[in-house]
């Protein structure tokens, strides 16, 4: 982690990432770059559906290659880049045949190493295998919940989840979360942690900082008006005086479950995330 001298209140404790020791001094690919429009938390109407979003610095989106279906043909490490919409690092890698796709970074991937897809890759960080292939008690991430769709667990900075068993048709994998759910063993899954383990250390430090990550400042329900929150309303600081949590629309939160009971998907979860 990188640290600033105090010269401000706000900079004393403010943290970053030390990228020039991670990265590759590169740009990055353009054939692989697309602008996505902000729409600043609005639907098609223009209506606000999720708060609190909006401004930013501008950004572009690249295409990365969650199903890396390119099996049996070897790739190499070009650079290691930095990925404005996502937490972790992306890797750009030249196949034998000469294609370049971008695929999450894992922690210990260094430029100039060679990486495979195949059904039983060498079991090395960074490779690509079906999970039954992969023994008990190895980190895994980008995982496949279903069959060809490509990875879509343990994606973000420093996630990964650990195999515990094979049963059958299914793989055990303990989540990030503590959650021990069952994923179908022929799906694929890298081998390793993602990459940028020290992401939850970083402290934004100062409100400027996260209005250029897009983020728009949150205000208090108790200090809103009663038309505008249950929370609102009252002379000076008043307690809450609901029973239960609220959000502004009156429903109850903090605490209630909010996952459907008769969710089809509830038969592969075999033991619950548990409170930390």
């Amino acid at each position: 982690m990188k640290h600033n001298k105090p010269t401000t209140p706000s900079r004393r404790h403010m943290t970053f990432v030390d990228y020039k020791k991670l990265l590759t001094p590169i740009k990055p690919l353009k054939s692989l770059l697309v602008r996505i429009p902000s729409c600043s938390g609005r639907n098609n109407q223009g209506r606000i559906t999720v708060r609190h979003q909006g401004g930013g610095n501008k950004k572009l989106y690249r295409i990365v290659d969650f199903k890396q279906d390119k099996i049996d043909i070897p790739g190499r490490v070009e650079a290691i880049e930095y990925d404005p919409y996502r937490t972790g690092f992306i890797a750009r890698i030249v196949y034998k045949d000469g294609e370049r796709r971008y695929i999450l970074a894992s922690k210990d991937m260094k430029v100039g190493v060679e990486i495979v897809s195949a059904e039983n890759a060498p079991l090395q960080d960074g490779n690509r295998l079906k999970l039954k292939n992969i023994p008990v008690g190895y980190f895994v991430h980008n995982i496949e919940m279903k069959i060809g769709k490509g990875g879509q667990v343990a994606r973000s900075a420093g996630s990964y989840a650990q195999i515990l068993a094979h049963e059958g048709k299914h793989t055990n994998l303990k989540l990030g979360s503590r959650e021990v759910r069952k994923v179908l063993s022929e799906g694929y899954a890298s081998i390793g942690q993602v990459s940028n383990i020290e992401y939850n250390l970083i402290n934004i430090g100062k409100a400027g900082r996260s209005r250029g990550m897009g983020i728009r400042p949150t205000v208090r329900g108790t200090a809103m008006n009663p038309v505008d929150h249950p929370y609102g309303g009252g002379e000076g600081r008043q307690p809450r005086g609901t029973k239960k949590p609220k959000t502004m629309w009156g429903k109850v939160t903090g605490g209630r479950k909010t996952r459907d009971k008769k969710k089809w998907s509830g038969k592969f979860i075999l033991q619950r995330r548990t409170k930390k």
